[in-house]
């Protein structure tokens, strides 16, 4: 991509409410740009970052489940059934000019147990899972830190249908963790298993926290192996479940992901049961998965950055090298360009008329992995200047070997 032509600008300022790195970053980046609080436009360099972690995300689920879409737009009869119309207090709630209500979905259990009646009559039929990829609504109090907490978002929620409680815990423990864990590896992050409250479906619930400076929840991680609890359940002296030891230190981090297992809930509310081998009829048994994918794209900024800008890691970089022509190499930066494309390398190609200084700094705020500079100087041994992003000295690769050095 020719970065003259690219729908991107870089800035140097940003809005004085955005105080977060990853809301500063992203958006003197030109990946993101804010609509109002807790909403924002993907820009084109930021929408490719998110379909990478989505693809990563998607392609890790197609091994435990089928891929669907549902509606953001659900009927109010659906949240009355299930009690959540006025439990809910982060529910978006609209009138149309027919006088029919609806909300929007910040999460879909309402719409995906009703949508399971029809695939789902026998023990035969079980088990099942299923999951989206879906733009989400929560009517938060306080939208802030960026990507971190907004009122639309991105979500990947996954739902398991069972027969037996048995069953339940073999698919969350034997398919969901590992799935969840190969997620945070491929994207580079160290995400803790975290006990939390199970609210009204059973003791513990799980969530994912990565470990950040700006996080807002308080976890408290095992000195001996790691298991976490959230800081709601947490009990001074508490023996780890895990390996039993009562070594803890206190942390702050994000939320990236959860996992519940529902039982009965709303396979009761909408009388969702399958018929087991006597005959008879017997409730579904439910889990949900979610992981949210905008809100990763931010925690990434807020673990792998500098002064400078972003440091994207390979998995999830918008593209895989920079390639900047500086002042008497235009010809010869379009030409190794052409060939990188060819040889199957993502590329942003910096042809901007502007100063060698403006192109430096705003590749390393951008953030790309690998930052290629063609100039007069480096032309003369056949070669180019290489440096990855992520170190501090750059070195000079020919160029005919330059695109299997960057692969």
């Amino acid at each position: 991509m020719r970065q003259s032509k690219y729908f991107l600008k870089t800035s140097k300022t940003v809005s004085a409410d955005d105080v977060s790195i990853n809301a500063r970053l992203l958006e003197q980046g030109g990946f993101v740009q804010k609509v109002m609080a807790g909403v924002y436009d993907f820009m084109p360099l930021g929408l490719r970052v998110l379909q990478k972690i989505e693809n990563i995300v998607r392609e890790e689920m197609d091994k435990i489940g089928s891929e669907m879409f549902m509606p953001v737009l659900h009927p109010k009869e659906n949240w009355e059934k299930t009690g959540r119309w006025q439990g809910l207090d982060v529910l978006f709630k609209l009138k149309s000019r027919h006088g029919s209500e609806y909300a929007l979905g910040p999460t879909h259990e309402e719409i995906i147990t009703p949508a399971a009646q029809s695939v789902i009559g026998s023990y035969k039929d079980l088990p099942l899972a299923v999951y989206q990829i879906q733009t989400k609504f929560r009517d938060e109090p306080r939208a802030k830190s960026g990507l971190l907490r907004g009122r639309e978002f991105r979500m990947k929620d996954l739902y398991s249908f069972h027969a037996t409680a048995e069953d339940l815990e073999e698919y969350y423990n034997k398919q969901a963790i590992p799935a969840y864990e190969k997620v945070y590896q491929r994207l580079g992050l160290k995400a803790l298993l975290t006990e939390a409250s199970g609210g009204t479906f059973s003791k513990y619930s799980h969530e994912y926290q990565v470990e950040i400076e700006s996080g807002e929840d308080i976890i408290y991680v095992c000195g001996k192996c790691g298991t976490a609890k959230n800081k709601e359940i947490f009990e001074e002296g508490a023996l780890c479940t895990n390996c039993g030891k009562t070594e803890w230190r206190e942390t702050k981090a994000c939320e990236v992901g959860n996992i519940f297992k529902l039982q009965d809930k709303y396979s009761s509310a909408f009388n969702l049961q399958y018929t087991d081998q006597d005959g008879g009829k017997k409730p579904v048994l439910m889990g949900c998965y979610g992981i949210g994918t905008s809100r990763l794209m931010g925690v990434l900024v807020e673990r792998f950055h500098d002064d400078k800008g972003i440091i994207w890691p390979d998995a999830s970089a918008p593209f895989k090298a920079h390639l900047l022509a500086l002042k008497g190499a235009e010809k010869q930066a379009g030409e190794i360009y052409e060939s990188l494309l060819k040889s199957g390398i993502e590329v942003l190609y910096d042809d901007r008329e502007a100063s060698a200084g403006v192109k430096f700094a705003d590749a390393d705020l951008i953030g790309i992995p690998y930052r290629v500079v063609v100039s007069p100087k480096t032309l003369a041994d056949k070669a180019v200047e290489v440096k990855k992003r992520s170190a501090e000295k750059a070195e000079f690769v020919q160029i005919e070997n330059l695109a299997d050095f960057i692969k």
